[in-house]
């Protein structure tokens, strides 16, 4: 079961449809989906949560808690549509684009993609591009 959550202003218009997105995304990585939780929040509530848990002091655009027992998804992802959002600047992409491919980001760790190295990181990010391509 896929839960969004909100600690800030922001909501998803299109709960149902990024629900049934992510299952695809679950399913066809050959995983279970379990109890998946998103948390929509902004920096202040993630720095807090990046301090508190993980000792780092900066922002970031989205942690995860991953409790997968081997191919049964479950855990918990905390973004700061904040970040999301100067990201998508940054990166001159639209907010949507940028908010899919954060929370498509978090399933294909839990999926056990990786992103540390420039290699891992290529196939994480083509893993993303062929998944936002689905959504469309």
């Amino acid at each position: 079961m896929i839960n969004f959550n909100y600690e800030s202003e922001f909501k998803l218009p299109n709960e149902f449809k990024i629900s049934n997105w992510i299952s695809t995304v679950i399913k066809t990585e050959k995983c279970k989906e379990d109890e998946i939780n998103y948390v929509f929040c902004d920096d202040s509530y993630l720095h807090k949560i990046n301090v508190e848990f993980l000792n780092h002091d900066t922002l970031t655009d989205i942690i995860s808690f991953d409790y997968t027992v081997g191919k049964k998804l479950q855990g918990d992802i905390f973004i700061s549509v904040e970040r999301v959002i100067d990201n998508a600047k940054d990166f001159k992409v639209n907010f949507q684009t940028e908010l899919h491919r954060v929370i498509v980001h978090g399933i294909l760790h839990y999926c056990g993609y990786k992103d540390k190295e420039e290699s891992d990181a290529k196939i994480m990010r083509e893993k993303e591009n062929f998944y936002l391509n689905l959504l469309k």
